[in-house]
Order: structure tokens, then C-alpha cells, then sequence
């Protein structure tokens, strides 16, 4: 077994359902924005037999966790905001996932691979792995991570969280 398949199975699922995204299995018919996902609510569905990159559930799992509250339960729906999600939310998205590789020692290729990110997924890697965390005031300021203040006062920094899911 490759380490996109076991990284999928063995870690991220039982992460995700351990910070309360659920994941289900099934087929699907129609063509979605990312092969082999769609959102529903507070849920991803993964059509294991037409998903590409297994590490774009993680970047999906970043919109659900990212989300307001009241945003999770429309996910999937007609009745969800047109225009969602903005800008700001999928950059923060991009390195809440960052933030979860690491938390569980998995490779940045699995999620940024060469064909995602509108081929930015080098500079990405390069980006985070040096530090240089694009978004990071935004997931502060989520209550995802912590914020300069709380590091000041012991916490650790980012990549450490403080929440996976946006209170």
C-alpha cells in the first residue's frame, strides 16, 4: 500500500472523526470540483473508486473545520451562501491542512501535490515548511490558532492548534 492510501486510512480519517468532520463513503454521480469529493453537512463524501489525491480531503476537511457554526450544517445544500468560500477562508484552509500534516507526520506532497493549486504547491511546501505561514492571522483570529498574546504566555506556536474546528 502506497502512503497516499495508508496515510488516508490509517491517519486522516480517524483524525477527522475524532475532531468531529465526518467522512462517508459512496459513490458519486456527479461531476464535483475535485475528483472523487463532495461536501455535505459537516461531511465529506469520498468516491474512493474516482478520487485522485486522497490529501484533498484534508483541504475539503479545511472548509468544513474553517467554517462559522451555523455554515456546516448547509454545506452540500442549495441554501449555502453563494460566494462561499471567499478568498481569505480557502487560504486559511490551505494551511489549517498544513497544520494537520504535521500534527500527524505526514509529507506536505501528500496534500500539495503537483497538480492541485493551480501549480503553487512547491511554493506552498517552501512557504510553510519555512515558517512563512500565509493566512496565519486569519486562523488566529478563527480561534484555530494561537495568537501572539497566548504564545507569549507559554502556548506553543503555530503549527501547534489551539482548535481544529472554528468555535
Amino acid at each position: 500500500m502506497d502512503i497516499t492510501r495508508y496515510s488516508y486510512y490509517r491517519d486522516i480519517l480517524p483524525f477527522l472523526e475524532s475532531v468531529g468532520i465526518g467522512v462517508a463513503e459512496r459513490p458519486l454521480t456527479a461531476t464535483t470540483f475535485l475528483p472523487g469529493l463532495e461536501l455535505g453537512p459537516n461531511v465529506i463524501y469520498v468516491d474512493p473508486d474516482k478520487l485522485k489525491y486522497p490529501g484533498d480531503i484534508l483541504h475539503e476537511a479545511g472548509h468544513i473545520a474553517l467554517a462559522q457554526p451555523h455554515l456546516r450544517r448547509l454545506m452540500g445544500t442549495d441554501k449555502m451562501p453563494e460566494g462561499w468560500p471567499e478568498m481569505g477562508e480557502e487560504i486559511a484552509a490551505i494551511l489549517w491542512s498544513y497544520a494537520v500534516l504535521t500534527h500527524l507526520n505526514i509529507p506536505p506532497e501528500f496534500v500539495f501535490h503537483p497538480d492541485g493549486y493551480k501549480n503553487c504547491s512547491q511554493w506552498y511546501i517552501e512557504q510553510f515548511t519555512g515558517k512563512n505561514y500565509i493566512g496565519l492571522p486569519l486562523l488566529q483570529w478563527m480561534g484555530i490558532a494561537y495568537t501572539n498574546q497566548e504564545i507569549e504566555n507559554g502556548h506553543p506556536p503555530f503549527p501547534s492548534v489551539k482548535n481544529w474546528m472554528r468555535p
